[in-house]
């Protein structure tokens, strides 16, 4: 149990000193990273398409990277979108790391980029343990997947700075709960604002890239309850060699998050 404790924490000790390399490399190139996380099929690669192409309409420049574990499909449909996009194909590993995104990103993001997506690899549960250097971190539910999702994934939603909620356009066909969703939402990121989407009608697209854009320029985004006491843990116990939770798991949740949203702009998370 130690041996598998001491190798999670350093991996995730590893990402994090990758996350702040990559976030120094955003920085300094002015492009604000927005790392999108969900469940397979909620939806996000064609909420994502939507979100590309209003941008670059908008003069705004945008660029994507998507991560699958096989095939281009999801960069196929997002270039349709007229942003420049890359594919990481991640041979059968559930999440996106740092290393692998900024290795990605170098050589290839074009001048002058403000926002890079990143679709992370479709799974509530490793990507949550991983920062990306990301500005801003979205969690997405579909009105298909059940309103108990965020209770089921509570550190995918817990640590999300923005809820968003896609296929509302089927959500009364379906039968879902909104204010079930939103109570479960409420229970495990208290205050964090929640957006209403869908792709195929377009509803709440503008709303989203809007709130991307104030972020962007510097507006503060909202900071998890769960990021706060992630954070206040590591200062009341430090995070010596060999020093070990009860919970080695989520230790190592804590030691990765504490440092996970330290912002491009200065401003707090």
């Amino acid at each position: 149990m130690c041996r598998t404790v001491d190798l999670h924490q350093a991996v995730l000790a590893r990402n994090d000193e990758n996350a702040l390399a990559l976030r120094g490399y955003l920085g300094d190139r002015g492009t604000v990273a927005v790392n999108l996380l969900s469940s397979p099929g909620s939806g996000k690669t064609a909420l994502l398409e939507q979100l590309l192409a209003r941008a670059v309409a908008g003069g705004t420049p945008a660029a994507a990277v998507t991560a699958d574990l096989a095939t281009e499909n999801d960069a196929t449909r997002l270039a349709r979108s007229g942003a420049p996009v890359q594919q990481i194909l991640t041979d059968g590993l559930c999440h996106l790391e740092a290393g692998m995104l900024q290795r990605r990103l170098e050589g290839w993001l074009p001048e002058g980029t403000r926002l890079l997506f990143v679709e992370n690899v479709g799974n509530l549960v490793c990507p949550a343990s991983y920062d990306l250097g990301e500005t801003l971190r979205i969690a997405l539910a579909s009105v298909t997947e059940g309103e108990d999702k965020p209770v089921k994934y509570p550190t995918a939603f817990g640590l999300a700075q923005l809820v968003v909620v896609t296929k509302t356009d089927i959500a009364d066909a379906v039968g879902f709960d909104r204010e079930a969703f939103l109570r479960g939402v409420s229970q495990v990121n208290p205050g964090v604002p929640v957006l209403e989407t869908s792709a195929r009608t377009g509803e709440g697209v503008d709303a989203l890239l809007a709130h991307v854009l104030r972020c962007a320029a510097g507006e503060e985004a909202h900071v998890p309850v769960l990021a706060r006491q992630h954070e206040r843990y590591l200062h009341s116990h430090g995070n010596e060699p060999g020093h070990e939770h009860a919970d080695g798991h989520e230790h190592a949740h804590a030691h990765e998050h504490a440092h996970g949203h330290a912002p491009v702009d200065g401003h707090a998370r």
